[in-house]
């Protein structure tokens, strides 16, 4: 008799809507300032205190979720937050030879 496999966790790509393993994806989470300006940022070791809004980490799907304002609805903050941060960090990953900002 054969085990069970261990079912692994899985996340839904805010963008896309495809589900993957988190390895696969880009936790972004919100982060307020001293001066209480929110800002989404990236949080590629999945550490950061908060609720996590999950992308695949290509411009293309950071690109639609700008467009369909998925991360800002994710994170239950209001639309005009930015998410700069977020896509120089997958702009970096997509540059060869340069290592992104952690």
């Amino acid at each position: 008799m054969s085990t069970p496999a261990k079912a692994c966790p899985q996340r839904t790509c805010v963008a896309l809507r495809q589900v993957r393993p988190p390895a696969e994806l880009l936790r972004c989470v919100v982060q307020v300032g001293s001066d209480g300006a929110r800002t989404i940022v990236p949080d590629p070791q999945r550490k950061l205190p908060g609720r996590g809004a999950w992308l695949t980490p290509t411009m293309e799907a950071y690109a639609l979720a700008e467009k369909r304002r998925a991360l800002p609805r994710a994170l239950r903050v209001p639309v005009g937050t930015s998410t700069d941060a977020v896509g120089q960090y997958i702009a970096a990953l997509q540059r060869p030879g340069e290592s992104p900002p952690s």
